[in-house]
């Protein structure tokens, strides 16, 4: 979803409802990691996809001239281990990665940095 406010206006669920619901404050925060990266990316010739292998995943890639990037979004607990990222960078040597929310860079300080700074 690019714009996350439509999420918001076609949810029967006030905020508190879902902050209150880990998997729909999940969902909320990493639509809104991904409208940002592609909302910063316009013009800058940066790709945003996401990697799947193996039942292992990564939420964002961005890949830049031959640099890539990772992308993994935590809206709640934090995990003990990224193993999608961990198997990503195994593949990627080089690549650079990003753990955003909890355990990682706070989503405000990620929401006002451009993604040709995460590559």
């Amino acid at each position: 979803m690019l714009n996350t406010a439509l999420m918001s206006a076609m949810s029967t669920a006030d905020f508190k409802a879902v902050r209150a619901d880990p998997a729909a404050w999940g969902r909320m925060v990493e639509s809104a990691v991904g409208a940002h990266l592609l909302a910063s990316t316009v013009g800058q010739e940066i790709r945003v996809s996401y990697w799947l292998e193996s039942r292992k995943e990564v939420d964002f890639i961005l890949e830049k001239g031959g640099r890539l990037a990772a992308i993994e979004v935590k809206s709640g607990r934090a995990r003990d281990g990224i193993p999608g990222v961990g198997l990503f960078l195994k593949r990627h040597p080089g690549a650079r990665a990003h753990l955003v929310g909890s355990g990682g860079m706070r989503l405000e300080e990620f929401f006002v940095t451009p993604a040709v700074d995460l590559i």
